[in-house]
């Protein structure tokens, strides 16, 4: 039985990563364009208009560029990005991850250290993907590390 629930687990993580439905009502999302929320037209979008939980795609596709985000957890990602970007967007990363791994970039090896950080799965490590925890979480692990914060 604890091999089904695993597969079930495995099975919802997977849709809520398609951006189909929404992780706080369980229901099914619509695919619309972004000029809904924005004004204007950035590309499509996943969206949860009960929730006001929407999440990008990637440009051409209809790949989900995460799993969709209500207002908070909107602003939490871009507080992890803003703590996390200054590591790795720069070569601070080798300061603090000194493991040499050939053909790498900053950014990606600066993701194999958060997964560590955040003791997660390197595939499920970027900050589309996470939720309020994970978010916060991932200001912690990076606050250390950068100077004036």
């Amino acid at each position: 039985m604890e091999n089904s629930k695993d597969n079930t687990t495995i099975n919802y993580n997977a849709l809520l990563y398609t951006g189909r439905i929404c992780p706080y009502c369980n229901g099914k999302t619509e695919y619309i364009d972004s000029s809904y929320i924005y004004g204007k037209s950035y590309g499509m979008i996943y969206i949860c208009k009960a929730c006001d939980a929407y999440v990008g795609v990637h440009k051409g596709t209809d790949k989900a560029l995460g799993r969709l985000a209500n207002k908070q957890l909107r602003e939490l990602k871009k507080q992890a990005h803003s703590y996390f970007d200054q590591i790795a967007k720069t070569s601070l990363i080798n300061k603090i991850y000194k493991k040499w791994i050939p053909n790498i970039s900053n950014r990606n090896k600066a993701y194999k250290w958060l997964a560590i950080q955040l003791n997660i799965s390197e595939e499920f490590c970027h900050i589309g993907m996470m939720n309020d925890e994970q978010c916060s979480k991932v200001v912690d692990a990076c606050k250390p590390f950068l100077p004036c914060v």
